[in-house]
């Protein structure tokens, strides 16, 4: 098994490179004086503090700094987050002007392909989900839950009910951005705990509903990958006591094209683009949670809500019973772009199939991996099959070895294996990881990741130094984990990196 050995760099800060007087561009003087045209107070009174280089010494500083972010990409099982390839035709569309450049306050009618787009995909998740429209103004999956926790208040408002139905249900299994962003919206949270076969049971459930209760907030599969098979009793139950359903869709990389959140009797459901369907995460993102209500709901989505009207797209900004905003604008555009060409390039038949080719990758994983020492798999008494990703933990090796996930992690970067997602707090499994190989990883990417896993594994009984150091073949080895916490030490802008660092200097001089 080979290791992996990083680009390394003794690259200093863009700030702390260039020479006085260096271009890279020379900008011609203006024809005419517009120093007119910005305000006395905001004039400057000297020269920006910015380095000084020409275009080589610039590109080659980014390449370096490229080469060392980019030298660990490697397998990527990352759990939760679906991890998918991102289509270079959408990144290549992306960057096109019609798209780039489009700015949010321009006239309607030149924004026609745009609207086209997202009322055309609008669309595809309606059948994908059942629902009755979708807003994809929601940064992100926690924006989504945002979106249906705002919603919920505004339904009851309008029922007459808010100040009665102030508790929303989720498990402690639930994704955190659930109670979180029920909490936010002034909802009191009630978490169902966890039971023999890995979710709550309808007892629980009935036991927490009341004349209080707001809504449902759950997602299923859940990250340790059981899927509630009781899930439309569930929603029957929780719509008989007076709330609504909402289906977190964050792990629908499983079930695509197989079920369907209104047919379950869900009122309503998000989607997270930037994972599930093809558009890039991270770094790469922004994101979108797409929100997906249905027709009782729909007079409260976050306004403007694309509608087509003879043929053409136009903004409908006249909603007396939206909630507002939940984003600037319509959202991040662009990648409801790509997600709509993933969809396309897909079809009906790719998405079930791509659902299918995840099961099984997950299952297949799942037999290497209890097949090594020190693996244990959540809720071990379960006996269905898991769905697109499971939950594992390390608990049996920390307590033989003393190594943990997290150094088992930094380890794994040896080999070119990207460190594994772990898992949302609380943790509920010992050492937990959480890896999803999803559609996209080949065999042989899964029995190499499997294949490091248990040579690191080994390693942490035979050399559990060599492991508690890793990684040994990165730019940079252990990560100072206190000084972002630290406000005395850390900084988001040169300027205040030169006030700190003098402050700290003057301070050890005392």
């Amino acid at each position: 098994m080979k290791t992996i050995q990083q680009a390394k760099w003794h690259e200093p800060v863009v700030m702390e490179l260039g020479v006085p007087g260096r271009r890279g561009i020379v900008f011609p003087r203006p024809e005419t004086d517009t120093s007119a045209l910005v305000p006395k107070g905001m004039r400057r009174t000297r020269k920006p503090a910015l380095p000084e280089l020409t275009e080589h010494d610039t590109l080659r500083h980014y390449l370096h700094l490229s080469q060392q972010v980019l030298g660990m990409m490697g397998v990527s099982l990352f759990g939760t987050c679906t991890m998918k390839y991102n289509p270079r035709l959408g990144e290549a569309l992306g960057l096109r002007p019609q798209m780039a450049e489009m700015h949010p306050l321009q006239p309607e009618e030149t924004m026609q392909g745009l609207l086209e787009i997202v009322h055309n995909f609008d669309l595809i998740l309606r059948e994908l989900s059942g629902m009755d429209g979708f807003t994809f103004q929601a940064a992100g999956g926690a924006d989504a839950a945002y979106t249906h926790a705002c919603v919920t208040r505004g339904w009851l408002a309008a029922k007459g009910e808010l100040e009665q139905r102030n508790e929303i249900i989720t498990s402690i299994q639930a994704h955190p951005c659930n109670p979180a962003t029920a909490a936010t919206a002034g909802f009191k949270v009630v978490t169902l705990m966890l039971e023999e076969n890995g979710y709550p049971s309808i007892e629980a459930l009935k036991a927490a509903l009341s004349n209080r209760t707001a809504a449902l907030m759950i997602n299923n599969p859940d990250d340790m990958g059981v899927y509630n098979p009781q899930i439309a009793e569930w929603v029957a139950l929780v719509k008989q006591a007076g709330g609504l359903a909402f289906y977190d869709h964050a792990n629908f990389n499983g079930v695509m094209g197989r079920i369907r959140a209104r047919e379950l009797g869900f009122d309503a459901c998000m989607f997270m683009l930037h994972k599930t369907f093809g558009g890039p995460k991270g770094g790469g993102g922004p994101a979108v949670g797409a929100y997906g209500c249905s027709a009782e709901l729909l007079p409260f989505l976050p306004k403007p809500v694309v509608v087509k009207q003879d043929g053409r797209y136009r903004l409908d900004h006249d909603r007396a019973q939206s909630v507002g905003k939940v984003r600037e604008f319509l959202g991040n555009l662009h990648i409801v772009m790509r997600a709509y060409l993933w969809s396309r390039g897909m079809g009906a038949d790719g998405i079930r199939e791509a659902a299918d080719l995840a099961v099984l990758a997950n299952n297949y994983m799942e037999k290497k991996l209890l097949a090594i020492p020190g693996v244990a798999r959540s809720n071990p008494a379960g006996k269905a099959w898991r769905m697109e990703m499971t939950r594992y933990g390390l608990g049996p090796l920390k307590e033989e070895t003393g190594i943990g996930v997290v150094e088992v992690g930094n380890r794994m970067t040896d080999y070119g294996i990207d460190a594994p997602w772990l898992s949302h707090e609380p943790w509920v499994v010992p050492e937990p990881f959480t890896p999803e190989a999803g559609e996209l990883w080949s065999k042989e990417d899964i029995d190499l990741w499997c294949d490091v896993l248990a040579k690191v594994c080994e390693e942490a009984r035979t050399n559990p130094d060599l492991v508690r150091t890793a990684p040994h073949h990165a730019p940079i080895g252990r990560v100072d984990s206190e000084a972002p916490e630290d406000p005395a030490r850390w900084a988001t802008t040169w300027r205040a990196h030169l006030r700190k660092r003098a402050a700290r200097l003057s301070q050890a001089a005392e």
